[in-house]
């Protein structure tokens, strides 16, 4: 075997790899390199919260991906942005920082998953977070690295909504995070005094000058270096030169993301070995999971015009914003501290149900995406409500178009492709439509724009959902966690069927969290970190033999 430069090697620079740079790098004996395909997270924009809508489809921080025709939504193609910058997604993203609900990650363990319920994540959770609203309690950290901060100062539109919610019966809830999920409420932010805080903010940056840690921008991993199947090192690219590297760890952390993790995998000849080796790939291991169980959160608009000083639509063009870009400048306040929604509200599509499966966000304004993908606000004053099916049943996939590492894979989400999926987005604009026709918010209202008032059937709607539906860019799952034969990862995320390899990040989950992704991606590394450092530990300890690797699972 090589001899091992590194102790462990992460690919990938996003949520989850700025946190196993972290913890992994805290024992100075341990040699770790960071790859990263994009540059250093250095862009004005992504410290801004506001920023995001320039960094939507910002080629130098974001990968830009396009889908494949979706079937479900009238086989139309849809943009799928990830970050590719020191800080992944969660330096584009718009801010949102949700767990999720307890129900999820107990399912997660029902399903064979040891360790990953409620009660074995919810430390981890809290490990990371630094509660800018005090100390910490049951249910948060006031400790840990990434701030996280409650909204200030909302628009009085969304403190409209939230009284309008509550006129129909849905209760005030002041933490998502907390007891329960259900309610109306302020969503919390990955934020502090106005600037994001990214993964790379919070867990990379204070740590650089570890002399035990080696962080490469622009390099671009081509693919897993094996000998037989044992994971030993990586072939990477650097970016702008000809320059081509291999380097050799004892273990190997796969943190690309739900795309990037499964595509070079399968570039790396781990996968479905008849597709691998219809583009030429020599299969190193027949993984038939890998790029399966894809999935992601469907997403339906709903606008409505209202009278002009409810929205900040005509805040936000031309002058008019030069004042909130000063304010911003000189307090670190105002408008441009906006990130993806003010509000949330969980409600449930049908009663029965034992937790909400509708996410609905709402923002004073209304944006719309230019074919060049620019998002700019309309003309008219339009506030915006969206909802989002949170438990999806859609499956879809990814493949690889090509053996070219530089070529984007094949992505397959599969929006709406499951009746019930359906019904219940049918069932969240029927709610976002009630919610605005309640008092005090219907007084503002001039008139329902989309999908509009002559929409009304369930017929009607779900023609609007295919035609309009979007994503709301959490994809999750190609690399599912789970002790079946299908599963790329065992419940310690070590790859199945080889050794010295694991996929640590949202890519894992067995099935979606019910809200936004990057918490729990952030979770995800906190505990994937722990697992390797106790099965070194165990490995030492049994004298340089690997106890329970991968390859026994296969």
């Amino acid at each position: 075997m090589n001899t091992s430069t590194y102790d462990y090697i992460i690919v990938g620079a996003g949520s989850a790899g700025c946190v196993l740079a972290n913890r992994l790098s805290a024992d100075p004996t341990k040699r770790v390199l960071l790859l990263e395909a994009g540059p250093s997270d250095d862009l004005l924009w992504i410290k801004i919260p506001a920023g995001m809508t320039r960094l939507f489809s910002n080629k130098k921080v974001n990968w830009r991906y396009q889908g494949a025709k979706e079937p479900g939504f009238n086989n139309r193609t849809l943009y799928c942005p990830r970050g590719k910058t020191l800080g992944g997604s969660s330096s584009i993203n718009g801010l949102v920082y949700m767990r999720g609900n307890s129900h999820d990650y107990d399912a997660w363990r029902d399903e064979g998953n040891e360790g990953w319920g409620w009660s074995d994540v919810l430390p981890y959770f809290k490990k990371s977070e630094r509660q800018l609203r005090g100390g910490g309690d049951e249910f948060h950290g006031a400790t840990g690295e990434l701030a996280i901060s409650d909204v200030v100062n909302p628009h009085v539109a969304s403190l409209t909504f939230i009284d309008s919610a509550k006129a129909i019966g849905i209760p005030f809830n002041k933490d998502f995070n907390g007891a329960q999920q259900y309610g109306v409420g302020y969503p919390q932010m990955t934020m502090e005094n106005g600037v994001r805080q990214s993964a790379s903010t919070a867990f990379l940056k204070p740590i650089r000058s570890r002399t035990n840690l080696e962080v490469q921008v622009n390099a671009h991993a081509e693919r897993i270096l094996f000998e037989g199947k044992r994971a030993v090192g990586v072939h990477f690219a650097i970016k702008g030169s000809k320059q081509k590297r291999d380097v050799y760890a004892k273990e190997i952390i796969l943190s690309g993301g739900t795309i990037a993790s499964p595509q070079l995998l399968m570039l790396s000849g781990v996968g479905p070995a008849d597709h691998l080796r219809s583009h030429g790939i020599d299969v190193v291991h027949d993984l038939p999971g890998v790029g399966e169980n894809l999935h992601d959160h469907a997403y339906v608009h709903f606008l409505n015009q209202v009278t002009p000083k409810f929205s900040i639509n005509h805040e936000i063009q031309g002058w008019r914003l030069i004042p909130h870009v000063l304010q911003y400048v000189g307090s670190r306040k105002g408008l441009l501290t906006s990130a993806a929604a003010q509000v949330c509200c969980f409600v449930k599509s049908d009663p029965s149900m034992i937790s909400p499966d509708l996410q609905i966000q709402f923002r004073p304004f209304s944006i719309v995406v230019t074919e060049d993908g620019k998002i700019v606000p309309e003309k008219i004053p339009v506030v915006t409500a969206s909802c989002s099916q949170i438990r999806p049943k859609s499956r879809g996939h990814i493949r690889l178009n090509s053996a070219n590492p530089y070529d984007d894979p094949d992505i397959l989400m599969n929006y709406l492709t499951h009746e019930d999926d359906c019904k219940a987005l049918i069932a969240g604009i029927r709610w976002m439509r009630k919610i605005y026709a309640a008092q005090p918010l219907a007084q503002h209202v001039v008139k329902e724009t989309m999908p509009g008032t002559q929409v009304q059937t369930d017929e009607q709607l779900l023609d609007y959902l295919r035609k309009f539906g979007q994503s709301m860019y959490h994809p999750v799952g190609s690399c599912r966690m789970g002790n079946d034969q299908t599963a790329v990862v065992d419940s310690r995320l070590r790859v199945r069927g080889v050794e010295g390899l694991r996929v640590i990040d949202a890519s894992i989950m067995p099935s979606i969290c019910s809200g936004n992704t990057n918490a729990p991606a952030i979770m995800i590394a906190e505990k994937g970190a722990d697992m390797v450092l106790e099965d070194a530990r165990s490995t030492k300890n049994a004298g340089g033999r690997d106890l329970k690797n991968g390859a026994a699972l296969a």
